[in-house]
C-alpha cells in the first residue's frame, strides 16, 4: 500500500468582491494523481506558481481541496486527526516555525511535550540531530542571532524530533551557501537511508534533485507533465553530447562536421555536439587518428533538462 496517494486532486482558488460574489478564479492545482512509496524520496519540481507548494500543503493538511482524494499513511490529510500530525513534518525555507526571539532549543523542548516524547528518547533524538548537523553551539542562541543555514537546521531538527515517517520539505535549501546547502543534502540523505522516511522534496538548487532524488514529478500550470525516473528524464532528452577533446600536437584544418556539430576548434582543440548513439564512434575513431590529451564529454546541467520539458 503507497504512504501518499493522490487521486484527481484539485484546488482553485476564488477572488471574491467586496459584496462577496466571485469576481475570477485561479486554478492552483488540476486533476493531479500519483503514488509514492514508502522511503521514496522524491523530487516535486516546477516553476514559480506551478502548484508545488499548494500540493505540498494539501498533503500535510493545511488547505483543503477543491476535490479529489488524498491518503498520506492511510489518513484524509485535512482532515487534522493527532495521530496524523504526529507521523508526519513539514519544513518550507521561507517560513519558520522557531519561535524568533528564543534559542531553538526552548522551541524543542516544547515540542517535546507538544509531541509526548519520552525524556530519554528526546534527548537521544536530539542528540543525534545535533552531533549530524553540528549546531551544538546554536542551541541556546536566539534564533534572530542565527545564521540562515544555521536557522534551516534547527528548522529540521524541530522537524524530526518526533521522527515523524513523512517529511515534506518546501525549499529547504534557499538562501544557503554551497557548503551549506551540500552539508543539509548528505543529512537529508544519510537521515533517509537510516530510518526509510518517506520524503517529499520542493527546489529550485538541481544539485539538490540530482543527488537527492531518484525519481521527480514535474508539474506545471497546476498539472502532472513527467513523474518518473530522473535519470529516464535525462536519457530522453539528452539525444545529444558535447565533446571536448585537447590534442598532443597541431591538427590542421579537417572536415570535423563529418562528425556532428563544430561549436569551437584550433589547431589543438576540437568540440563537437555529437548524437549520443555515435559518441562512442566518434571518440574513437579521433583517437585512433590523432594523439589526445584530454576528452571531455559534457552533459546538460539538470536545470537545462527540466527548462526543456517545461518549454
Amino acid at each position: 500500500m503507497p504512504i501518499i496517494q493522490v487521486n484527481n486532486l484539485s484546488k482553485t482558488y476564488l477572488q471574491h468582491t467586496f459584496w462577496g460574489k466571485v469576481k475570477k478564479q485561479f486554478t492552483a492545482v488540476q486533476d493531479i494523481s500519483f503514488q509514492i512509496k514508502k522511503g521514496e524520496f522524491v523530487g516535486f519540481l516546477g516553476p514559480n506558481g506551478a502548484g508545488k507548494t499548494t500540493t505540498l500543503k494539501m498533503l500535510s493538511g493545511i488547505l483543503y481541496p477543491s476535490s479529489g482524494e488524498a491518503k498520506v499513511l492511510g489518513y484524509t490529510p485535512w482532515e487534522r486527526k493527532i495521530e496524523f500530525k504526529r507521523r508526519i513534518s513539514m519544513v518550507m525555507g521561507q517560513k519558520s516555525q522557531l519561535w524568533w526571539e528564543l534559542p531553538p532549543i526552548d522551541t524543542f523542548e516544547l515540542y517535546q511535550t507538544m509531541y509526548q516524547i519520552k525524556p530519554k528518547k528526546y534527548k537521544d533524538q536530539l542528540d543525534k540531530l545535533v552531533n549530524l548537523l553540528n549546531v551544538t553551539d546554536c542551541l541556546h542562541t536566539p534564533v534572530r542571532q542565527l545564521s540562515l543555514g544555521q536557522r534551516m537546521k534547527c528548522e529540521l531538527i524541530a522537524a524530526l524530533l518526533y521522527e515523524p515517517e513523512v517529511l515534506f520539505l518546501d525549499e529547504p535549501t534557499i538562501g544557503l551557501d554551497y557548503q551549506s546547502q551540500k552539508n543539509m543534502r548528505a543529512f537529508l540523505k544519510q537521515y533517509n537511508e537510516e530510518t526509510q522516511a518517506t520524503i517529499l522534496l520542493t527546489s529550485h538548487y538541481m544539485d539538490d534533485i540530482k543527488e537527492l532524488c531518484p525519481r521527480i514529478i514535474v508539474i506545471n500550470h497546476g498539472q502532472i507533465i513527467y513523474d518518473g525516473s530522473y535519470k529516464a528524464l535525462e536519457d530522453k532528452v539528452q539525444q545529444e553530447r558535447e565533446i571536448h577533446i585537447d590534442f598532443e600536437i597541431a591538427v590542421k584544418k579537417k572536415k570535423w562536421n563529418t562528425y556532428g556539430k563544430v561549436i569551437a576548434q584550433n589547431d589543438l582543440h576540437i568540440e563537437l555536439l555529437v548524437a549520443q548513439n555515435k559518441v562512442a564512434k566518434t571518440i574513437a575513431e579521433i583517437t585512433q587518428q590523432y594523439a589526445c590529451t584530454d576528452i571531455k564529454i559534457i552533459d546538460k546541467e539538470a536545470g537545462e533538462i527540466i527548462s526543456q520539458l517545461l518549454a
